[in-house]
């Protein structure tokens, strides 16, 4: 009993003893602590053969240690990156192409002018005509930099803040923002698609950064000013001169300048300055804005700011003018057109100035005249009353309307001064003065004891000479027997290039004899009319050069009170002056029209022969202020 307790291992603390290693087998070393010391025997630190578990290092431990190399990588990744992105951006730079612009933008207009370079109207798509950047004053330039990017001087194409707002409202759906330089603008504008993405906006950018090093400033503001939209359908300042001020761009004051630069922030909203009391008002503060910014970088003297003035702008949308000069302009433009060789559609797409021969007050004035002719008659339209007493049968008279055509030719030269050919080319886009087709009666029998050579010769053979061709017929008259053909351009520049320049095409169609029986005959075998009414301005004096001015020859077709067409011609060495008056009314086809008696209240004759006798008087006095 003894023996088996004393065989029994002895169980001090209730711990199974540790073996006892055998002789000569190696003690394995005792597990070290946090601080390098042995760790007693079932420490958590390490695993026993007891079975218990490991201590763990604590995180903010481990991350004060590992804080250099973490240091390091993050750097080194950051490194990686910028590399990266750099090495995009270098390959995205070089891989970048400047594109050429949209076709839209290199289209032009091409402008009408008159004698005097006053705005007539335009042809074509776009309302756009490049002017080089030494036409636009230097003040106007300094304008626009001053209300759209002040540092496009110094710049490298891109604003970074506006790039950086830009893509944080796309990132998060806000409103689209604005900002851009010019050269983005331009970029934006002439270049690429109006597509509001990141990826277009970083192209832009991209090809903003290399416009900017590869073309001079002048050329990127020159592209830009030719381009960008100022409202009034003007795309470019050459247009938006015209249509906000009616003057070329070179001739624009520092306060329109100021005025066209303050527009183009809002276009669409400043585009009705001078007619909207409030968004004229919104505009003017802009403008001030403008000018004491331009002030205060040196670019207009102190003088020169407390001189300038608020501008005066055309009315907008225009008025009821403008539908009437269409009729020149087709005339103009068909000449044009064939004296350079080219189609109309290639004309209105060229970006020509056409300079015709017309005189615009005097077209203004006489549309006024003869809309005063009209609204005498039985209705403001034109139309004649069926009820009228001016009619022999009221029913006979039932849509009538009333047609007027003057056509004035400076005689011995050709030039065509006035050509009115309608009331409004919205409505009736046929012009009476060069294609009317009346009845000429008596208006050629002055010409019956003379044997003119061609033209005059086959024109007394038509049954229906238009108004163009009888005024050209007189005006040779007037030249001693010298026939000049008609002509309404008198030059085309295009690029500041002068390419087409107009020479009178003159022939001697009579002797002077002849022009002189003529003369006579109209005077003597017709009774010339010189109306006297009080709302009718007497003959005028005789002009400054001693021109004794005409009494009216008047004629025509029908007699007593069946008139159908009346003519009445007056000319002296200066100008011959025809107005035609006849009348039509539907035909029996449909979109045809007959021969019409004209009203008789007043007699056709005096309303002839009185509107003459005004337009007449409009137009010397327009020659002595000229």
């Amino acid at each position: 009993m003894k023996r088996r307790e004393r065989d029994r291992p002895a169980e001090s603390d209730g711990r199974s003893p540790s073996p006892t290693p055998s002789a000569g087998a190696p003690v394995p070393p005792e597990p070290l602590g946090p601080s390098g010391s042995a760790e007693p025997p079932g420490s958590r630190t390490s695993r026993g053969l007891s079975g218990s578990s490991t201590r763990r290092v604590p995180f903010r431990l481990r991350l004060r240690r590992n804080r250099g190399r973490h240091l390091r990588r993050a750097l080194a990744a950051l490194l990686v990156l910028v590399v990266a992105l750099c090495t995009a951006a270098v390959v995205a730079y070089r891989m970048t192409d400047i594109p050429d612009p949209h076709p839209e933008t290199v289209t032009q207009s091409t402008v009408f002018v008159d004698d005097k370079g006053s705005y007539l109207g335009r042809r074509g798509p776009v309302d756009r005509q490049e002017v080089p950047l030494s036409q636009v004053p230097r003040y106007v330039q300094d304008a626009v930099i001053a209300a759209e990017n002040r540092t496009f001087r110094t710049d490298d194409g891109v604003s970074p803040r506006a790039i950086a707002r830009a893509v944080l409202a796309s990132l998060t759906g806000g409103e689209r923002q604005g900002g851009s330089t010019i050269t983005q603008q331009y970029v934006k504008n002439a270049l690429l698609s109006p597509e509001q993405s990141l990826s277009r906006k970083a192209r832009e950018a991209l090809i903003a950064i290399k416009l900017d090093r590869t073309r001079s400033k002048d050329a990127i503001l020159e592209g830009y000013l030719n381009t960008v939209y100022f409202g009034r359908g003007s795309a470019g300042i050459e247009a938006a001169s015209r249509n906000y001020f009616g003057v070329d761009t070179r001739r624009l004051t520092v306060s329109q300048g100021a005025a066209l630069a303050s527009i183009v922030n809002i276009p669409s909203y400043y585009e009705k300055a001078g007619s909207d009391p409030e968004v004229t008002a919104t505009l003017r503060a802009r403008w001030v804005w403008v000018l004491d910014a331009m002030a205060a970088s040196g670019s207009i003297t102190a003088k020169q700011r407390a001189d300038a003035s608020f501008p005066a702008f055309r009315f907008y949308p225009p008025g009821t003018t403008e539908g009437q000069r269409q009729y020149m302009i087709d005339v103009a433009a068909q000449e044009a057109a064939d004296r350079l060789g080219i189609t109309e559609d290639q004309l209105a797409r060229g970006g020509y100035t056409v300079h015709t021969t017309f005189d615009l007050s005097l077209q203004d004035a006489t549309t006024e005249a003869v809309r005063d002719l009209k609204d005498s008659g039985d209705s403001k339209d034109g139309r004649s009353d069926k009820n009228s007493k001016n009619s022999k049968r009221g029913e006979e008279s039932e849509g009538v309307t009333l047609h007027a055509a003057v056509v004035a030719i400076a005689p011995g030269d050709g030039a065509v001064r006035l050509l009115y050919g309608g009331s409004d080319y919205a409505r009736q886009p046929f012009n009476d003065a060069v294609g009317g087709a009346v009845e000429a009666g008596t208006a050629l029998d002055p010409f019956g004891q003379v044997r003119p050579s061609d033209p005059l010769s086959t024109l007394r053979k038509t049954a229906a000479p238009t108004p163009l061709k009888l005024a050209s017929a007189y005006a040779a008259v007037a030249a001693g027997g010298m026939y000049a053909a008609p002509y309404t351009v008198t030059k085309i520049t295009r690029d500041g290039r002068q390419v087409y320049t107009a020479h009178p095409d003159t022939r001697r169609v009579l002797n002077e004899k002849e022009a002189f029986t003529v003369d006579e005959r109209m005077y003597t075998a017709y009774k010339p009319t010189v109306p006297a009414a009080p709302s009718v301005r007497a003959v005028p004096s005789p002009t400054a050069d001693g021109d004794v001015p005409p009494a009216f020859f008047t004629a025509g077709a029908g007699g007593g009170i069946t008139r159908r067409t009346v003519w009445s011609t007056g000319m002296n060495s200066r100008l011959a002056l025809t107005v035609a008056l006849f009348a039509d009314r539907p035909g029996k086809k449909k979109n045809t029209t007959v021969p019409a008696q004209l009203p008789n209240d007043p007699p056709p004759t005096y309303s002839a022969a009185a509107t003459a006798a005004r337009i007449w008087q409009l137009a010397t006095t327009g020659a002595k202020k000229g």
